[in-house]
């Protein structure tokens, strides 16, 4: 098949570029025709709450990837949408995580279909975002209007997205697939030499953009317990703060633990991220919201245990006991699960179930959801 991708992609950073092009590179080894299309000015620099939108790091040598997307040009998403008519490829796959792209998106799936050929499919992240504002009640209906269908990486974005659906369109799922390209597992003492940190430490990592919804709070009120400040239990934040970081270090300053936090507060490249990940012995993912995670899906390539809160998709991909422990959201909660992690060795057991639960995020299950919903369009 002849696929289009477009979504975010390099030179951008981020998980959902990550996500993209690894997406596209599965598509690829499976045999199809892949192009990606990306932005010349993905949103406006107000609008990004971090210090940049772009990365470093080298290009991917072998994604075709052409930055033509404008993204609050009405005039670019016309010329746009007309080149890709013209190619009639097969399928189109929108890779939506936001309602600002809605217009955009939109838009370009109407042009596109004018050719009668090419099927518009909507991979979505997030239908209704986290943190939520009016544009997330005028725009989404726009963009849900005009895909032939939908993939989705947890059953709960499906229930989202039929509340725009007046079409009943053909929907499918697949949990997020694992994030394999971040490096390989190395010694943990060895990680922790690089970084700096103690090699006979205990360790918790929170890691990703921080942002309100991710409960970052939570974990750190939690380590005001004193059971975890006696077993000197330490926490190391690896993130760029997406907002006014003054509450957490505040707190931080308040409950007077400083000496247990470890703050790398930007952007962690590619090339460092397994070393955040080696050195831990488990993953805190805090979230007062959630649909599913794509830290998670780093946590499951280091083959590291995790402790997630109820909410969301999360507690579908962490079974609670077997590779971690999933926790309300609530501070207390989870130092509770922290201590019980320390206290009964439990980092063994939970590592072995890692690497038993890690086999079904894999790649082609995912662009099998994809093909699902395009065959099922064709049925129709």
């Amino acid at each position: 098949m002849d696929i289009i991708i477009i979504g975010t992609a390099y030179p951008y950073r981020g998980g959902l570029a990550a996500f993209n092009e690894r997406l596209a590179g599965q598509f690829q080894h499976e045999g199809h025709n892949v192009e990606m299309y990306t932005f010349t000015l993905q949103y406006p620099g107000f609008l990004f709450p971090g210090k940049t939108q772009f990365t470093n790091d080298p290009a991917p040598e072998h994604l075709k990837i052409k930055r033509k997307i404008n993204s609050c040009n009405p005039l670019n998403w016309m010329a746009v949408g007309n080149e890709i008519r013209k190619k009639q490829p097969d399928m189109v796959v929108f890779a939506y995580w936001m309602s600002f792209m809605a217009p955009c998106f939109g838009s370009l799936a109407r042009i596109i279909k004018r050719n009668g050929k090419t099927r518009c499919i909507g991979l979505i992240h997030n239908m209704i975002p986290h943190e939520t504002n009016i544009l997330d009640k005028l725009f989404p209906s726009y963009f849900v209007s005009a895909m032939d269908g939908f993939t989705t990486l947890s059953e709960s974005v499906i229930a989202d997205i039929e509340k725009f659906d007046k079409k009943q369109s053909p929907k499918s799922w697949a949990p997020h697939p694992i994030y394999d390209h971040y490096g390989e597992l190395i010694d943990k003492r060895e990680a922790r030499r690089q970084l700096g940190l103690h090699e006979d430490g205990k360790y918790v990592l929170f890691f990703g953009f921080i942002r309100d919804y991710k409960g970052l709070d939570l974990l750190i009120d939690a380590f005001g317990d004193l059971r975890l400040q006696d077993n000197d239990v330490r926490l190391i934040i690896a993130g760029e703060f997406y907002g006014d970081s003054k509450p957490y270090l505040d707190r931080i300053s308040s409950l007077d633990i400083g000496n247990l936090v470890v703050l790398h507060n930007d952007y962690i490249p590619d090339n460092k991220v397994n070393l955040f990940f080696c050195s831990c012995d488990i993953v805190a993912q805090p979230y007062k919201t959630a649909t599913q995670s794509g830290v998670t899906q780093v946590a499951f390539h280091f083959e590291k245990p995790m402790l997630v809160t109820n909410v969301g998709g999360l507690p579908e991909i962490v079974p609670d006991g077997k590779i971690g422990y999933v926790v309300e959201p609530q501070a207390q909660d989870i130092a509770d699960a922290l201590v019980k992690f320390y206290d009964e060795n439990h980092e063994e057991e939970f590592t072995q179930g890692v690497r038993e639960e890690k086999m079904k995020y894999s790649w082609d299950r995912m662009t099998a959801a994809v093909l699902k919903s395009y065959n099922q369009i064709l049925k129709k």
